[in-house]
């Protein structure tokens, strides 16, 4: 049946590839087989943002180029051009559907223009500061003489460098502070290499920065840099000057004058009574009816009457009001107010417009958790953005949702339901005492939030969680946030159990312990960085660190009164434990200006019970495996350590949780046809007990089995990537497990067992 299959399928390509792809070539024409840039540098290998440039500059793709290998050479079997060649766009039916679908126009070397690319090279190269270069370009022929692949040639001089800078001779007050700024340049100095583009990057930095300083209608296209190149050989002496057509308006400098801020209705066919509010910030004219706090503006604005203007107090003022979502449209404009001299100032008129106060949503979706749960889920919510006047944002959600497990088909695989119950109540401010350190740049928020949560695991136990908390939100930088809870307090009630479980529960007492019914008081501190390390968007880094404690506050009060042994609140124990975690991913662009992509993570988590706990609660505890993990391995299905489950106990996954977890992931990942991408994956890891527990045998972290216990898998995945959502598919293959298997060695994973199928909604990290 196969080679029935597979022997008209060989000659179908054979066909293919003997056809002929020239056949609709012109005369004195050849079709474009690709490209090659060869380079030659005395100095080794050019900067790669100027290999980039170049490369950008001749990157014209031949038909049907390989997805992967090499965007700039061509398949060995260019099936668009087959189909151009010998259907043609006069076919009817299938032919015409075929030929629409899959026929490419061929691309020929008059299309590709050389002559006009190698113009474009030689213009990059001189304006990177490389001078006196051959530039040029040959066509290669193929064995068949209407096929050519084009060369290009490089031979590339060292590069020119910065010797001098010679600042401006004005001595205004424009004049001093380019001066200023110039001065605390990192790229204008001695020695660094003549680049225009990194001329025009100061250019934008120095108007910037007198933008802040009261120049408002500062443009870097009034900042011009003079360059000579024959005071000293192989090097560049700079002048900066103002260009000749600078307007007046734009040499002046502004302070800010007075601030109105006008608040109009949503329905402006009613624009209401206007309601004028005199403020520190100045006056806000309020159209009334309109549900306003008087502080809710003031806060939000940052202009100081008599200050220098500054574009950064619009885009903060701007973000703030934006950040309320109470306000669907915004506007801030200046206004010169007083152009004499010697008191220049700039009056600000700021319009914001009412949105819909209530916010409404209703949809279904598909969940996926980090712990490889998926499934159907209804979500209703309803959200008021302005509850008392300020901007606070009061939100009931309800969720619902029915899951069951990706993974090994031989896992533990059952099905579950959770439903779900949170009310919050955002406020746009810090409602908190002043040695909490936060920012005023951008909106800070205080959150509160109630509810409570049923999960269902049929056959095996129903858990219900009770929270209360407030958390405290805000940006240091524009990079990074900072969450800050100093109480939030759970309730955990194991409901009921199943015989089942319970057979589980018994073999463990440890675990039994980590279940039990119990509160949770925490106070915790989350950091979190995201930003890329420069402008072309190449290295991004992503750092999360969190600190948790429990039931130290508590346990504090009771010693203080004399309590001793196990504390209790409203007769139910309390956990006490420390809790420390923390990730980095580090994400590289592989090919400039593309989206092939090397991205890495490195996980470390440590949790350690103490006083009032013998163990770390369930809930708390990491487990490893899963979708977002390791994923040659299901959820739960590794660990502690090399501790397997014995063989007769099919729901052990239970006890396969720990207070220590070290985590590297790393993926490759590529662009493939329109919205799909792929990925090549390699994780490793495992997670361990801090503390013995001889129900666990191997569980326990030690140096001498470390690096035996750390679980390796690798596999491929299939992202459809639309931007607001990803779905993915990642398969994966385990090579070695850190526990005894039925294979001797390091890689000792049965071929039959080695495969784990993981779908999920979002990257992994």
């Amino acid at each position: 049946m196969r080679k029935s299959i597979l022997l008209p399928l060989i000659l179908i390509m054979a066909l293919v590839a003997a056809c002929s792809t020239t056949s609709r070539i012109p005369d004195g024409e050849q079709l474009y087989n690709g490209m090659k840039l060869n380079v030659h540098y005395p100095g080794g290998k050019l900067p790669p943002p100027v290999l980039s440039e170049l490369q950008n500059a001749v990157n014209v793709k031949p038909n049907n180029p390989w997805p992967l290998l090499s965007p700039y050479v061509r398949m060995p079997i260019p099936y668009g051009l087959w189909v151009y060649n010998h259907i043609g766009d006069s076919a009817t039916g299938i032919k015409r559907w075929i030929y629409d679908t899959f026929g490419e126009a061929p691309v020929l070397v008059s299309d590709v223009r050389p002559e006009a690319r190698v113009k474009m090279l030689r213009s990059i190269l001189d304006s990177n500061g490389f001078f006196g270069n051959t530039e040029s370009y040959t066509v290669l022929d193929d064995k068949n003489p209407k096929k050519g692949t084009v060369v290009y040639n490089l031979n590339v001089s060292d590069p020119y460098m910065i010797d001098s800078l010679q600042y401006m001779e004005d001595g205004g007050v424009l004049a001093h502070y380019i001066d200023s700024l110039a001065r605390r340049s990192k790229y204008l100095v001695k020695g660094e290499r003549f680049s225009v583009d990194s001329l025009a990057s100061e250019r934008v930095r120095i108007a910037n920065s007198l933008r802040n300083r009261g120049f408002y209608y500062f443009r870097p296209e009034y900042i011009e840099f003079l360059a000579d190149t024959l005071i000293t050989p192989k090097a560049v002496a700079l002048r900066i000057t103002l260009a000749e057509n600078v307007p007046m308006i734009a040499k002046q400098q502004y302070r800010t004058g007075t601030v109105t801020t006008y608040v109009l209705r949503r329905n402006q066919e009613e624009p209401g009574v206007p309601d004028t509010i005199d403020t520190s910030k100045g006056e806000v004219i309020v159209y009334r009816p309109a549900r306003l706090s008087r502080d809710v503006i003031p806060n939000a604005i940052t202009f100081r009457r008599g200050r220098l203007f500054s574009v950064r107090d619009m885009d903060r003022t701007q973000n703030r009001l934006a950040r309320l979502g109470m306000f669907g449209n915004i506007m801030i404009q200046p206004v010169p107010a007083d152009t004499s001299t010697t008191n220049t100032k700039l009056d600000v008129v700021i319009t914001c417009q009412f949105d819909r106060p209530l916010e409404g949503v209703v949809q279904a979706n598909v969940v996926s958790k980090s712990n490889s749960y998926i499934g159907p889920g209804v979500e209703v919510g309803v959200t008021n953005n302005n509850t008392f006047g300020g901007g606070e944002k009061l939100s009931l959600r309800m969720n619902a949702g029915y899951e069951w497990q990706t993974g090994k088909r031989e896992s533990s695989v059952f099905n579950s339901y959770e439903f779900g119950l949170t009310g919050t109540l955002a406020v746009p401010r810090f409602l908190a005492p002043n040695f909490i350190p936060h920012s005023n740049w951008t909106q800070n928020w205080t959150t509160f939030s109630l509810g409570a949560d049923l999960m269902n695991r049929p056959h095996y136990f129903k858990l219900a969680d009770f929270h209360v908390g407030v958390n405290y939100e805000w940006h240091a930088t524009r990079n990074s946030v900072n969450q800050f809870i100093p109480f939030k307090i759970n309730y955990n009630k194991l409901i009921s159990t199943t015989q089942s479980f319970d057979s589980v529960m018994a073999a463990n007492p440890a675990v039994a312990l980590s279940f039990r019914s119990q509160y949770i008081p925490q106070m915790s501190y989350t950091y979190s960085l995201d930003k890329y390390l420069e402008r072309e968007k190449i290295n991004g880094v992503n750092l999360r660190v969190s600190f948790t404690e429990a039931g130290n506050i508590f346990s504090t009060i009771y010693s203080a009164f004399g309590v001793k042994g196990e504390k209790r609140l409203f007769g139910t124990p309390f956990s006490q434990f420390v809790k420390g975690e923390g990730q980095i991913v580090y994400s590289r662009r592989l090919i400039p200006a593309t989206e092939h992509w090397l991205v890495s993570r490195l996980l470390v988590g440590a949790a350690h019970a103490y006083g009032n706990s013998s163990v770390v609660p369930y809930s708390e505890q990491f487990y490893i495996g899963g979708a977002n993990s390791i994923r040659a391995f299901t959820v739960r299905s590794l660990g502690p350590g090399s501790y397997r489950p014995p063989a007769s106990m099919q729901n052990g996954y239970f006890d396969q949780t720990g207070t220590f977890k070290l985590e590297f992931n790393t993926e490759y990942r590529f662009p493939l046809v329109s919205v799909l991408r792929g990925a090549i994956f390699l994780d490793t890891g495992n997670i361990w007990l801090l503390k013995p527990d001889s129900a666990r045998p191997g569980g326990l972290l030690t140096s001498a089995t470390f690096l035996r216990d750390i679980a390796v898998g690798t596999g491929v995945g299939l992202r459809v990537d639309m931007g607001m959502m990803v779905v993915r598919g990642d398969l994966g293959y385990g090579l070695h497990a850190p526990y005894a298997t039925s294979l001797p060695g390091y890689f000792n994973i049965p071929f039959k067992n080695a495969f784990a199928f993981h779908l999920a909604i979002g990257y992994p990290f």
